[in-house]
């Protein structure tokens, strides 16, 4: 448990805000999440995953299990279509890095992002990564912000 809380802790850390470019990073919470976690009274009334005006990003879209990063951001600039989150894992079976790329479009203000690396793709509820790094590309390529986790660089 102590462990666990000390990576938690830089994790954390690693995710205070900075400006970048006029998109700034606010806060990133990793974690295990199970499908049931992101259902709500208006699914079963609807058939429609109702996502809070958050923007879920999946691995693999129908799979819902797996770990996720809150990620929470202000545009400052204009919003820019086309962008992708690339998310980069260690795991602790390997020292290779999996990448995951999640299209998405950046809005201007606010956002708040939901990146899971889900279904066969993350190996279970009881894997922390080890390390982890969060990109945001343009349509471009240029890089608009980037954050990891302290042991990242290392």
């Amino acid at each position: 448990m102590r462990f666990r809380f000390l990576c938690l802790s830089l994790f954390f850390a690693s995710a205070l805000s900075a400006v970048a470019s006029g998109l700034e990073v606010v806060r990133i919470w990793p974690e295990y999440r199970k499908a049931e976690s992101f259902e709500r009274i208006s699914e079963y009334l609807s058939g429609e995953e109702n996502t809070g005006g958050q923007l879920v990003l999946r691995s693999q879209k129908d799979k819902r299990d797996g770990y996720y990063f809150l990620v929470r951001v202000k545009n400052h600039a204009a919003a820019e279509q086309g962008c992708t989150w690339q998310v980069e894992v260690i795991l602790p079976s390997s020292p290779t890095p999996q990448v995951f790329s999640l299209p998405t479009d950046l809005r201007a203000g606010g956002s708040v992002y939901q990146l899971g690396v889900t279904g066969t793709d993350w190996p279970g509820a009881e894997i922390v990564p080890v390390a982890w790094k969060l990109t945001l590309k343009a349509a471009d390529g240029r890089e608009l912000v980037t954050r990891q986790s302290f042991l990242w660089s290392k």
